[in-house]
Protein backbone atom coordinates (compact mmCIF):
# COMPACT_ATOMS: atom_id res chain seq x y z
CA UNK A 1 0.00 0.00 0.00
CA UNK A 2 0.98 3.64 -0.49
CA UNK A 3 -0.13 6.82 1.30
CA UNK A 4 -2.49 7.19 -1.87
CA UNK A 5 -4.24 4.46 -0.44
CA UNK A 6 -5.68 5.56 2.69
CA UNK A 7 -8.31 8.00 3.10
CA UNK A 8 -6.66 9.67 6.44
CA UNK A 9 -2.85 8.92 6.08
CA UNK A 10 -1.58 10.41 9.35
CA UNK A 11 -3.49 7.92 11.42
CA UNK A 12 -0.24 6.35 10.74
CA UNK A 13 1.44 8.38 12.48
CA UNK A 14 -0.35 6.15 15.59
CA UNK A 15 2.55 3.27 14.43
CA UNK A 16 4.93 5.16 16.17
CA UNK A 17 3.33 4.28 19.58
CA UNK A 18 2.64 0.82 19.09
CA UNK A 19 6.57 0.39 18.16
CA UNK A 20 7.16 2.45 21.50
CA UNK A 21 5.21 0.14 23.50
CA UNK A 22 6.61 -3.14 21.90
CA UNK A 23 10.12 -1.24 22.39
CA UNK A 24 9.08 -0.37 26.26
CA UNK A 25 7.68 -4.20 26.75
CA UNK A 26 11.00 -5.54 25.79
CA UNK A 27 13.28 -3.39 27.47
CA UNK A 28 11.01 -4.31 30.56
CA UNK A 29 11.37 -7.73 30.16
CA UNK A 30 15.24 -7.99 29.59
CA UNK A 31 15.96 -5.79 33.02
CA UNK A 32 13.32 -7.98 35.28
CA UNK A 33 15.48 -10.93 33.61
CA UNK A 34 18.82 -9.02 34.76
CA UNK A 35 17.17 -8.91 38.02
CA UNK A 36 16.16 -12.76 37.83
CA UNK A 37 19.52 -13.95 37.40
CA UNK A 38 20.81 -12.24 40.75
CA UNK A 39 19.84 -15.02 42.33
CA UNK A 40 22.26 -17.59 43.18
CA UNK A 41 19.71 -21.06 43.28
CA UNK A 42 19.46 -21.69 39.90
CA UNK A 43 17.07 -25.20 41.03
CA UNK A 44 15.00 -22.78 42.63
CA UNK A 45 14.76 -20.37 39.79
CA UNK A 46 13.67 -23.10 37.19
CA UNK A 47 11.21 -24.56 39.56
CA UNK A 48 9.07 -21.40 39.97
CA UNK A 49 9.46 -20.20 36.14
CA UNK A 50 9.66 -23.27 33.77
CA UNK A 51 10.38 -22.92 30.04
CA UNK A 52 7.31 -23.33 28.78
CA UNK A 53 6.02 -20.29 30.89
CA UNK A 54 8.71 -18.51 29.89
CA UNK A 55 8.03 -18.63 26.32
CA UNK A 56 4.01 -18.19 26.62
CA UNK A 57 3.84 -15.51 28.80
CA UNK A 58 4.96 -12.86 26.03
CA UNK A 59 1.44 -14.06 24.05
CA UNK A 60 -1.28 -11.84 25.37
CA UNK A 61 1.08 -8.66 25.13
CA UNK A 62 2.06 -9.63 21.50
CA UNK A 63 -2.01 -10.44 20.38
CA UNK A 64 -2.64 -7.16 21.45
CA UNK A 65 0.07 -4.60 20.18
CA UNK A 66 -0.41 -6.66 16.90
CA UNK A 67 -4.62 -5.80 17.33
CA UNK A 68 -3.48 -2.32 17.67
CA UNK A 69 -1.04 -2.71 14.50
CA UNK A 70 -4.24 -4.01 12.72
CA UNK A 71 -6.58 -1.07 14.16
CA UNK A 72 -4.28 1.93 13.83
CA UNK A 73 -4.44 0.52 10.02
CA UNK A 74 -8.31 0.57 9.89
CA UNK A 75 -8.25 4.54 11.24
CA UNK A 76 -6.46 5.46 8.26
CA UNK A 77 -9.12 4.16 6.03
CA UNK A 78 -7.56 2.20 3.59
CA UNK A 79 -8.99 1.89 0.14
CA UNK A 80 -9.64 -0.50 -2.97
CA UNK A 81 -11.15 -0.90 -5.84
CA UNK A 82 -14.61 -1.68 -5.97
CA UNK A 83 -17.12 -2.85 -8.53
CA UNK A 84 -20.07 -0.97 -8.34
CA UNK A 85 -23.00 -1.67 -10.86
CA UNK A 86 -23.57 1.86 -13.30
CA UNK A 87 -27.16 3.57 -12.18
CA UNK A 88 -27.08 5.63 -15.36
CA UNK A 89 -25.92 5.23 -18.79
CA UNK A 90 -27.33 4.29 -22.63
CA UNK A 91 -26.19 1.62 -24.84
CA UNK A 92 -27.72 1.22 -27.97
CA UNK A 93 -27.75 -2.13 -29.38
CA UNK A 94 -26.98 -2.02 -33.05
CA UNK A 95 -27.61 -5.46 -35.30
CA UNK A 96 -26.87 -5.71 -38.77
CA UNK A 97 -29.86 -7.23 -40.32
CA UNK A 98 -28.67 -7.49 -44.43
CA UNK A 99 -28.86 -10.55 -46.32
CA UNK A 100 -25.38 -12.09 -45.39
CA UNK A 101 -26.40 -12.46 -42.25
CA UNK A 102 -28.61 -15.41 -43.36
CA UNK A 103 -25.47 -17.64 -43.81
CA UNK A 104 -25.05 -20.45 -41.84
CA UNK A 105 -21.34 -20.54 -41.20
CA UNK A 106 -22.71 -20.21 -37.91
CA UNK A 107 -25.21 -22.47 -36.48
CA UNK A 108 -27.89 -22.14 -36.85
CA UNK A 109 -27.72 -19.05 -39.06
CA UNK A 110 -25.99 -15.73 -38.08
CA UNK A 111 -28.73 -13.87 -37.46
CA UNK A 112 -30.59 -16.53 -35.23
CA UNK A 113 -27.57 -16.83 -33.63
CA UNK A 114 -27.22 -13.05 -33.24
CA UNK A 115 -30.93 -12.77 -31.98
CA UNK A 116 -30.06 -15.48 -29.46
CA UNK A 117 -26.32 -13.27 -27.86
CA UNK A 118 -28.25 -10.33 -28.37
CA UNK A 119 -31.20 -11.60 -25.76
CA UNK A 120 -28.84 -12.72 -23.23
CA UNK A 121 -26.90 -9.17 -23.62
CA UNK A 122 -30.09 -7.54 -22.37
CA UNK A 123 -31.18 -9.49 -19.76
CA UNK A 124 -27.42 -9.40 -18.35
CA UNK A 125 -27.02 -5.82 -18.34
CA UNK A 126 -27.56 -4.42 -14.72
CA UNK A 127 -31.30 -2.59 -14.06
CA UNK A 128 -29.67 1.34 -14.46
CA UNK A 129 -28.81 0.92 -17.72
CA UNK A 130 -31.39 2.54 -20.87
CA UNK A 131 -30.96 0.16 -23.26
CA UNK A 132 -32.18 1.01 -27.25
CA UNK A 133 -31.76 -1.03 -30.03
CA UNK A 134 -31.55 -0.07 -33.99
CA UNK A 135 -31.56 -2.42 -36.98
CA UNK A 136 -30.01 -2.22 -40.22
CA UNK A 137 -29.75 -3.10 -44.06
CA UNK A 138 -30.18 -0.46 -46.43
CA UNK A 139 -31.79 2.04 -43.90
CA UNK A 140 -31.23 2.36 -40.22
CA UNK A 141 -34.54 2.07 -37.83
CA UNK A 142 -34.75 2.59 -34.09
CA UNK A 143 -36.67 -0.72 -33.01
CA UNK A 144 -36.44 0.28 -29.62
CA UNK A 145 -35.81 4.27 -28.33
CA UNK A 146 -33.74 3.87 -25.19
CA UNK A 147 -35.54 2.26 -22.14
CA UNK A 148 -35.27 0.21 -18.59
CA UNK A 149 -37.45 -2.18 -19.89
CA UNK A 150 -36.06 -5.10 -21.23
CA UNK A 151 -39.02 -7.11 -22.22
CA UNK A 152 -39.35 -4.35 -24.64
CA UNK A 153 -36.11 -4.92 -26.71
CA UNK A 154 -36.15 -9.41 -26.31
CA UNK A 155 -39.39 -8.90 -28.18
CA UNK A 156 -38.42 -6.67 -31.06
CA UNK A 157 -34.87 -8.75 -31.57
CA UNK A 158 -37.07 -11.80 -31.78
CA UNK A 159 -38.81 -9.81 -34.94
CA UNK A 160 -35.65 -8.68 -36.80
CA UNK A 161 -36.18 -9.35 -40.56
CA UNK A 162 -33.43 -9.79 -43.57
CA UNK A 163 -33.20 -6.68 -45.95
CA UNK A 164 -30.85 -5.75 -48.37
CA UNK A 165 -27.34 -3.61 -48.61
CA UNK A 166 -25.89 -2.45 -45.55
CA UNK A 167 -25.64 1.11 -44.08
CA UNK A 168 -23.24 1.13 -41.05
CA UNK A 169 -22.63 4.71 -41.24
CA UNK A 170 -26.73 5.52 -41.43
CA UNK A 171 -26.77 3.03 -38.52
CA UNK A 172 -24.21 4.93 -35.73
CA UNK A 173 -25.56 8.47 -37.04
CA UNK A 174 -29.27 6.84 -36.19
CA UNK A 175 -28.32 5.52 -32.74
CA UNK A 176 -26.14 9.27 -31.95
CA UNK A 177 -29.45 10.85 -32.37
CA UNK A 178 -31.65 8.60 -30.51
CA UNK A 179 -29.08 8.80 -27.26
CA UNK A 180 -29.28 12.64 -28.35
CA UNK A 181 -33.18 12.60 -27.80
CA UNK A 182 -32.68 11.02 -24.90
CA UNK A 183 -30.29 13.23 -23.51
CA UNK A 184 -32.76 16.27 -24.27
CA UNK A 185 -35.84 14.86 -22.47
CA UNK A 186 -33.99 14.18 -19.64
CA UNK A 187 -32.78 17.64 -19.34
CA UNK A 188 -31.85 19.09 -15.67
CA UNK A 189 -28.55 20.51 -14.68
CA UNK A 190 -27.02 17.11 -14.54
CA UNK A 191 -24.90 15.72 -17.77
CA UNK A 192 -26.34 13.71 -19.73
CA UNK A 193 -25.62 10.22 -18.76
CA UNK A 194 -22.57 8.14 -20.26
CA UNK A 195 -22.97 6.53 -23.44
CA UNK A 196 -22.14 3.46 -25.87
CA UNK A 197 -22.81 1.96 -28.89
CA UNK A 198 -22.45 -1.74 -29.28
CA UNK A 199 -22.49 -2.98 -32.84
CA UNK A 200 -22.86 -6.58 -34.26
CA UNK A 201 -21.87 -6.73 -38.56
CA UNK A 202 -20.78 -9.36 -40.86
CA UNK A 203 -19.64 -7.49 -43.62
CA UNK A 204 -18.44 -4.67 -45.36
CA UNK A 205 -20.83 -1.50 -46.14
CA UNK A 206 -22.33 -0.95 -48.88
CA UNK A 207 -24.33 2.19 -48.60
CA UNK A 208 -22.32 4.99 -49.48
CA UNK A 209 -19.83 2.41 -50.52
CA UNK A 210 -17.23 4.95 -49.51
CA UNK A 211 -16.75 4.57 -45.82
CA UNK A 212 -15.53 8.01 -45.64
CA UNK A 213 -18.48 9.34 -47.56
CA UNK A 214 -20.81 12.46 -45.29
CA UNK A 215 -23.13 9.46 -44.17
CA UNK A 216 -20.26 6.67 -44.21
CA UNK A 217 -18.41 4.69 -41.24
CA UNK A 218 -15.99 6.48 -40.76
CA UNK A 219 -17.10 9.85 -40.83
CA UNK A 220 -20.09 8.44 -38.03
CA UNK A 221 -16.87 6.84 -36.24
CA UNK A 222 -15.03 10.84 -35.66
CA UNK A 223 -18.87 12.14 -35.13
CA UNK A 224 -19.36 9.49 -32.37
CA UNK A 225 -16.05 10.40 -30.68
CA UNK A 226 -16.98 14.03 -31.15
CA UNK A 227 -20.03 13.30 -28.80
CA UNK A 228 -17.78 11.31 -26.69
CA UNK A 229 -19.63 7.64 -27.31
CA UNK A 230 -17.41 5.12 -27.72
CA UNK A 231 -18.26 2.52 -30.41
CA UNK A 232 -17.93 -1.24 -29.58
CA UNK A 233 -17.65 -3.29 -32.86
CA UNK A 234 -18.35 -7.46 -33.47
CA UNK A 235 -17.21 -8.68 -36.34
CA UNK A 236 -19.48 -12.18 -36.69
CA UNK A 237 -18.97 -14.78 -38.72
CA UNK A 238 -16.12 -17.01 -40.36
CA UNK A 239 -14.05 -16.00 -43.91
CA UNK A 240 -15.80 -18.74 -45.57
CA UNK A 241 -19.59 -17.67 -45.26
CA UNK A 242 -21.81 -17.68 -48.07
CA UNK A 243 -25.54 -17.39 -49.36
CA UNK A 244 -27.70 -18.21 -52.11
CA UNK A 245 -28.88 -15.32 -54.31
CA UNK A 246 -31.72 -15.69 -56.91
CA UNK A 247 -29.63 -14.57 -60.05
CA UNK A 248 -30.37 -14.98 -63.98
CA UNK A 249 -29.12 -18.69 -64.39
CA UNK A 250 -30.91 -19.60 -61.54
CA UNK A 251 -29.76 -19.55 -57.26
CA UNK A 252 -25.80 -19.42 -56.78
CA UNK A 253 -23.80 -19.27 -53.89
CA UNK A 254 -22.29 -15.99 -53.28
CA UNK A 255 -19.40 -15.69 -50.51
CA UNK A 256 -19.82 -13.54 -47.65
CA UNK A 257 -17.27 -12.82 -45.71
CA UNK A 258 -16.74 -10.85 -42.85
CA UNK A 259 -14.91 -7.37 -42.85
CA UNK A 260 -12.59 -7.31 -39.83
CA UNK A 261 -11.04 -4.41 -40.77
CA UNK A 262 -13.57 -1.57 -41.69
CA UNK A 263 -15.05 -2.57 -38.07
CA UNK A 264 -11.65 -2.82 -36.04
CA UNK A 265 -11.34 1.07 -37.84
CA UNK A 266 -14.63 2.25 -36.84
CA UNK A 267 -13.98 0.94 -33.16
CA UNK A 268 -10.59 2.97 -33.31
CA UNK A 269 -11.92 6.01 -34.73
CA UNK A 270 -14.70 6.42 -31.90
CA UNK A 271 -11.96 5.13 -29.03
CA UNK A 272 -14.42 2.03 -28.77
CA UNK A 273 -13.01 -2.19 -28.74
CA UNK A 274 -13.20 -4.21 -31.54
CA UNK A 275 -14.26 -7.94 -31.11
CA UNK A 276 -14.20 -11.10 -33.60
CA UNK A 277 -16.96 -14.06 -33.01
CA UNK A 278 -17.25 -17.03 -35.28
CA UNK A 279 -19.63 -18.97 -32.95
CA UNK A 280 -22.74 -18.44 -30.47
CA UNK A 281 -20.70 -19.34 -27.62
CA UNK A 282 -17.66 -16.48 -29.03
CA UNK A 283 -20.37 -14.14 -29.65
CA UNK A 284 -22.09 -14.76 -25.88
CA UNK A 285 -18.06 -14.67 -24.33
CA UNK A 286 -18.30 -11.41 -26.07
CA UNK A 287 -21.16 -9.25 -24.63
CA UNK A 288 -20.29 -11.17 -21.25
CA UNK A 289 -17.00 -8.76 -21.68
CA UNK A 290 -19.33 -6.21 -22.36
CA UNK A 291 -21.83 -6.39 -19.99
CA UNK A 292 -18.77 -5.84 -17.18
CA UNK A 293 -17.48 -3.19 -18.95
CA UNK A 294 -20.72 -1.28 -19.40
CA UNK A 295 -22.50 -2.63 -16.64
CA UNK A 296 -20.22 -1.66 -14.27
CA UNK A 297 -17.56 0.81 -12.86
CA UNK A 298 -14.24 0.76 -10.65
CA UNK A 299 -14.49 3.29 -8.21
CA UNK A 300 -12.14 3.76 -4.65
CA UNK A 301 -14.33 2.34 -1.59
CA UNK A 302 -13.44 1.85 1.91
CA UNK A 303 -11.80 -1.42 2.81
CA UNK A 304 -11.14 -0.65 6.60
CA UNK A 305 -13.65 -3.41 7.73
CA UNK A 306 -11.39 -6.57 7.79
CA UNK A 307 -8.52 -4.39 9.43
CA UNK A 308 -11.09 -3.41 11.99
CA UNK A 309 -12.59 -7.32 12.34
CA UNK A 310 -9.09 -8.45 12.50
CA UNK A 311 -7.92 -5.39 15.34
CA UNK A 312 -10.72 -6.45 17.36
CA UNK A 313 -10.27 -10.66 17.67
CA UNK A 314 -6.27 -10.33 18.02
CA UNK A 315 -6.67 -7.55 21.03
CA UNK A 316 -9.80 -9.98 21.92
CA UNK A 317 -7.64 -13.13 21.78
CA UNK A 318 -4.84 -11.09 24.25
CA UNK A 319 -7.57 -10.26 27.40
CA UNK A 320 -8.67 -13.79 26.83
CA UNK A 321 -5.47 -15.58 27.00
CA UNK A 322 -3.93 -13.33 29.88
CA UNK A 323 -6.88 -14.25 31.66
CA UNK A 324 -6.22 -18.26 31.05
CA UNK A 325 -2.78 -18.13 31.49
CA UNK A 326 -2.11 -15.37 34.65
CA UNK A 327 -5.88 -14.65 36.00
CA UNK A 328 -5.58 -11.08 35.30
CA UNK A 329 -4.83 -8.63 32.18
CA UNK A 330 -1.36 -8.07 30.79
Amino acid sequence: MSLTDFASPWWLGFLLVVIALTVGYVWVQRRKQKHVLRFSNMELLESVAPVRQNRLRHLPTALVLVGLLFLTVALAGPTADERVPRNRATVMLVIDVSLSMEATDVEPSRLAAAKDAAKSFAEGLTPGINLGLVAFAGTASVLVSPTANREATKSAIDKLQLSERTATGEAIFTSLQSIDTLGAILGGGDAAPPARIVLLSDGKQTVPQNLDDPRGGYTAARAAKDKGVPISTISFGTSYGSVEIDGQGGPERVPVPVDDPSLREIADLSGGSFFTASSIEGLRDVYDTLEEQIGFEITRGDASRPWLILGVLFISSGLGSALVMRQRLP
